[in-house]
């Protein structure tokens, strides 16, 4: 009787039967197939996701491995997971290392959380493997230094115009914050706005990133004009208190994306409900607001962010709520959402490519 022997082919062909839920493809038509290495009866296999904290992970590995499992000559398979955030096809920023995606989180109105919300996401992104940027584009307000625990840049690079980042939890971040001293109010107009963007995009060491997270400031403005012409966004994202005030301003700035035909990645809720000792539920800012505006407006609800005082804390010590109560429910809800927000970008991202006109080049 003849020995079965295992070969790429049989195991490409099996692998063909397992879908990527959120692509809607099978492992190799996606390309999702990276390392490949077979030693007699033993398979070595890599497969790539296309975004840290990828939901569907667990449901492809089992996938995986009951389609491998028939497989002539095939007794044991290692598999591992290498993230490969897929870039838009856009250009940002100065020098070769790409920044393939940019995330912009924005909200009508100031005091709903939108920094908090734009830092924790950028460290949950971080913890879960991906390079993460997180540049403070709120000008007025530039709370990010304080809330990720930083309060200089590192020593500069000797290259002129060339910025390098501060890092903190794995995030290189940048902020008008680090150049100015606290108490000096940046009273600037429009062209001096644009100019901070530009630098902020084009002039600073970023290095390879999969995403570059922006905190706008509140409101319509300068700020968000100029970097839409100036750095192409993959997606925004809408920060909103359930109240009727705060919905009333979040639909400002959602309205704000499509005029600049930005894509919507979703909506958040922050200070859904306060937890009370007795186990109930406070609704302090109403309850429900966002996800009915999110309805209304057509887009996605990324989920409720409850009250919680460490948050607030961990916003002035400088040690964001995923790093310092990561258990906690507010730390569990943001990485969530920092794990949805991240898929939807990468698709967001793969649409983008397939609208790319190739461009010919005729001797």
């Amino acid at each position: 009787m003849t020995e079965k022997t295992l070969t790429p082919e049989s195991v490409q062909k099996a692998l063909g039967t397992v879908q990527d839920p959120a692509l809607g493809k099978d492992l190799v038509s996606a390309g999702l197939i990276g390392e490949l290495k077979i030693d007699g009866d033993v398979l070595g296999l890599t497969v790539s996701l296309i975004s840290p904290g990828h939901p569907h992970q667990a449901e492809i590995e089992r996938d995986a491995r009951a389609a491998l499992k028939d497989v002539p000559g095939l007794s044991k398979v290692d598999l591992s997971f290498k993230l490969a955030v897929p870039g838009d096809g856009r250009q940002r920023g100065r020098g070769p290392e790409p920044i393939r995606t940019e995330i912009a989180v924005a909200s009508g109105k100031g005091g709903v959380g939108k920094s908090t919300v734009a830092v924790n996401l950028a460290v949950a992104l971080a913890q879960n493997g991906a390079k993460v940027g997180l540049m403070d584009a709120d000008v007025y307000g530039p709370n990010i230094p304080r809330m990720m625990g930083v309060d200089r840049l590192p020593p500069q690079s000797t290259e002129a115009g060339v910025l390098e980042p501060a890092e903190a939890y794995g995030v290189r971040m940048i902020s008008i914050g680090f150049l100015v001293s606290p108490e000096q109010p940046m009273i600037w107009r429009g062209p001096m706005l644009h100019g901070a963007v530009r630098q902020f995009v084009q002039d600073v060491h970023w290095g390879e990133l999969d995403y570059l997270v922006v905190d706008l400031p509140p409101g319509t403005g300068d700020v968000q004009l100029s970097l839409a012409q100036t750095s192409p966004l993959t997606g925004g994202l809408i920060v909103t208190l359930p109240q009727q005030v705060s919905l009333e301003d979040a639909r400002r700035g959602l309205e704000m994306f499509r005029q600049l035909e930005v894509p919507i990645l979703g909506v958040v809720e922050n200070m859904s409900h306060l937890e009370l000792p007795d186990g109930q539920q406070m609704d302090v800012f109403g309850a429900g607001g966002g996800e009915r505006m999110a309805g209304e407006a057509g887009v996605p609800f990324l989920g409720s962010l409850p009250l919680d005082p460490a948050v607030r804390v961990g916003g002035d010590s400088g040690e964001p709520i995923v790093i310092s109560h990561p258990d906690s429910p507010v730390a569990q809800a943001l990485s969530r959402i920092a794990a949805d927000v991240a898929l939807r970008t990468s698709l967001q991202a793969l649409e983008q490519q397939s609208k790319a006109v190739p461009i010919k080049i005729v001797d």
